[in-house]
């Protein structure tokens, strides 16, 4: 028996077989996601829906003759994607990702940002309870908001009924299964509308935004089958998609004393929680009834990718392009001594500033490997600090890393555990969300009792 896992991520659309049996993803495909839409404003963010849908059809066409007994389909989400549909689930909008900033645009009442004006509608009991600092610009409600301020919803009384917000994964599923759209608590807190005490729609933010005339989706439970796929000759059931953070988490296959660092295009420390807890970080909903706190945008791939391509300027004005910098930073760094220049990598808002800087800075230490080394001595120091704000008295024992940074800079994975002081060990396999669907998977299904008895099994399969 197999289940087929899709991942509908923001780079790369992907495919993957789950065996039951051998407990591994196999036969990993990938797509590349649909370019956005040109010709729109530089903070807007849109995709046409219908190449991403039949993208992931083609996946699906191509996993079905490997998978003759499949039990299942299941899909993790790129988190805050927003299409409106209506209320059979056909589009009446572009996908509109997390990269969407419209809503830092300025308010025309003077009152700063589209986003400000929201913040300042909502009390401090609402936005503890959307999340702590979950609601910030790219989340749908802030699309949203910025549509209903502008006029520009479209007619909330087409023909099939009210529109309703959709997560990009809850939409793919719906269509393939031709039903009604539903999502479950991973995907509805990342609207930025979600109680997060309650795990139901926050219906006074909802109305003190002036999105109550929307239908919103109905909450479901997490592994709920929502409809069926006609593949090679079987009615294939199709899980309710769950967020890919939640899903990468689960691919982790974290303990309680572990403190999981997701390090790539940016980053995230997180901790597992019984409760939801309310704090300066994240709270996110995961599974069994457990929580994730968090706290993401930290500065990383993208922070250090713009110092390469500054210091790749003067080259490609040459027509020289740099065919692997990145092996030699990596040589350049470990061989670099310890430096007394300071990096601030805070190149783009984020968790630890929208301000970036290099001082005390030295004529011996103007070097690829002394900038580097510095860069990567500021990563460790913002995790730990970031992980300070998690919990006041350290309670980790162990830190899990994922994200394919961190695995190919050894300095930079030295320098993070001589600042924390810990062990660490690696998420089992590169494709962690593929692995999360898999021990979800096995939950869903009846083959383990919880999703914590799936990670147990799959981590001691290794």
């Amino acid at each position: 028996m197999t289940l087929i896992g899709i991942d509908l991520g923001t780079s790369f659309l992907k495919g993957a077989i789950l065996n039951t049996e051998t407990l591994r993803p196999e036969y990993v495909l990938r797509e590349p996601f649909p370019e956005p839409l040109p010709g729109l404003p530089a903070v807007f963010r849109e995709y046409d829906v219908e190449p991403i849908l039949a993208a992931v059809q083609s996946l699906i066409a191509r996993l079905a003759p490997l998978a003759p007994r499949c039990e299942g389909i299941l899909f993790s989400t790129q988190m805050h994607g927003l299409v409106l549909t209506d209320e059979q689930g056909h589009a009446r909008s572009n996908l509109l990702t997390w990269l969407d900033q419209r809503v830092t645009l300025p308010h025309p009442s003077g009152k700063g940002s589209y986003f400000d004006v929201l913040v300042a509608r909502l009390t401090a009991d609402e936005l503890r309870e959307l999340g702590g600092t979950e609601l910030r610009p790219g989340l749908p409600a802030g699309s949203l908001f910025w549509m209903v301020e502008n006029g520009k919803l479209p007619n909330d009384k087409g023909p099939s009924g009210k529109l309703m917000p959709v997560a990009l994964g809850d939409f793919v599923a719906a269509r393939l299964a031709g039903v009604r759209p539903v999502t479950e608590v991973s995907n509805a807190h990342a609207h930025g509308a979600m109680n997060i005490l309650t795990s139901g729609w926050h219906r006074g933010v909802i109305e003190r935004l002036g999105l109550g005339k929307l239908a919103w989706p109905e909450i479901v439970d997490q592994g709920t089958v929502i409809g069926h796929l006609s593949l090679e000759g079987q009615q294939v059931p199709l899980f309710t998609p769950v967020g890919d953070f939640q899903a990468s988490a689960a691919g982790a296959l974290l303990e309680p004393d572990e403190l999981w660092l997701n390090i790539s295009t940016g980053s995230q420390v997180s901790l597992e929680r019984a409760r939801p807890e309310l704090g300066p970080f994240q709270t996110r909903p995961f599974f069994d009834g457990r929580y994730l706190i968090t706290v993401t945008t930290i500065p990383a791939g993208r922070a250090l990718n713009s110092l390469v391509k500054l210091l790749s300027e003067l080259a490609l004005a040459e027509g020289h392009a740099l065919a692997d910098p990145w092996s030699y930073i990596s040589c350049a760094a470990a061989a670099a001594s310890d430096p007394v220049m300071q990096a601030n990598i805070a190149f783009f808002a984020g968790a630890v500033g929208d301000r970036g800087a290099l001082t005390n800075l030295r004529e011996e230490e103007l070097t690829v490997g002394h900038l580097f080394r510095a860069a990567f001595r500021n990563m460790a120091d913002n995790y730990r600090e970031c992980a300070g704000r998690l919990t006041p008295s350290p309670n980790w024992q162990r830190l899990v890393f994922s994200g394919g940074l961190v695995q190919k800079m050894e300095l930079l994975r030295q320098l993070i555990c001589d600042r924390f002081g810990v062990p660490y060990r690696f998420c089992p396999v590169a494709e962690d969300a593929m692995l999360g669907l898999l021990v979800l998977g096995l939950a869903f299904t009846g083959r383990a009792d919880s999703v914590e008895e799936a990670t147990r099994r799959i981590r001691d399969s290794f």
